[in-house]
């Protein structure tokens, strides 16, 4: 197959003004800006730096090799997306695949949608493109959720809203983050699945969450036999895990987790009357509780 022609996007007199030093944008008011921002433009690879803020960590070798053989049969066919930061000198928002894998099929250019970001607007950006992505693990997705509520600042009616999912849905992403380390990678893996960590998470004792973690990995375990296993151990063994007498009370108590960084525990009779529990491990914990209350 031969190679398509990729279209020339950019004139000599805009390529210029982009490698200039005096036309480094830092406004929608610098000179120039209107030339610039908003252009697809071929920039040399050794122009661009990574992504800072890349929320993504893992990059699967094979998936990338695939898409650099593609992109030496057809080119880069979507432009990744930068910002300029000084001179001839870009920074990736987003598009760190092709960026490899054009890199890996020895390009020397690859075309790039140039934006105008600062810091904060680039790491949202790059999170909101990443969550976007079908090939992310659910620890990776949880981790970008929890740095656009702490970073951002994002509320959870905001982010819902920007990343296109429900709050329970964000939430339950989240609430991964609490399994012990050696569970996370379990799942990022995928020795288990997110549903075994979803059932797995209502189990406090990290030692017990290991045991039933190396349960699952030896036996095979099916969700809805771990979801069962647990079912048991809420029963006979109410410190474990939280109660919840409907899924309001339930979805409450994982929107409080999320709020406060903490374990909550929520019990309610029928007439709507309950009990909330919000766990703590040291002073400083105690106080950025008492601090998200006050809303400082």
């Amino acid at each position: 197959m031969a190679k398509s022609k990729q279209k020339k996007v950019l004139g000599r007199g805009l390529s210029a003004l982009l490698n200039n030093t005096d036309n480094d944008i830092e406004s929608v008011i610098d000179k120039n800006t209107e030339n610039i921002i908003g252009n697809i433009i071929d920039l040399p690879l050794e122009n661009i730096t990574n992504n800072p803020f890349q929320p993504r960590t893992h990059f699967n070798e094979e998936t990338l090799k695939e898409l650099s053989v593609s992109i030496k049969e057809l080119g880069v066919i979507q432009p990744i997306t930068v910002r300029k930061i000084k001179g001839n000198q870009y920074e990736l928002v987003s598009g760190e695949r092709r960026l490899r894998a054009s890199k890996l099929a020895g390009l020397d250019k690859i075309p790039s949608y140039v934006r105008l970001a600062n810091d904060q607007e680039s790491l949202e950006m790059a999170l909101v493109e990443n969550i976007q992505r079908q090939d992310l693990d659910p620890i990776e997705i949880g981790l970008s959720y929890q740095r656009l509520i702490n970073e951002i600042k994002l509320t959870q009616d905001r982010l819902s809203e920007r990343v296109g999912k429900k709050r329970s849905t964000i939430a339950n992403y989240m609430r991964l983050l609490k399994l012990d380390p050696i569970i996370q990678t379990g799942i990022r893996d995928q020795f288990i699945t997110m549903g075994h960590g979803r059932a797995l998470v209502n189990i406090e004792d990290s030692k017990l969450q290991l045991d039933l973690y190396k349960q699952i990995v030896k036996k095979g375990l099916s969700v809805r036999a771990i979801e069962t296993l647990v079912k048991s151990l809420r029963n006979t063994k109410t410190n474990y895990t939280n109660s919840y007498s409907s899924p309001f009370i339930k979805q409450a108590a994982e929107e409080l987790e999320i709020i406060f960084d903490s374990s909550v525990s929520v019990t309610s009779n029928n007439q709507g009357k309950g009990v909330l529990k919000i766990r703590f491990e040291s002073q400083e914990k105690l106080q950025h509780i008492i601090n998200k209350i006050k809303g400082d």
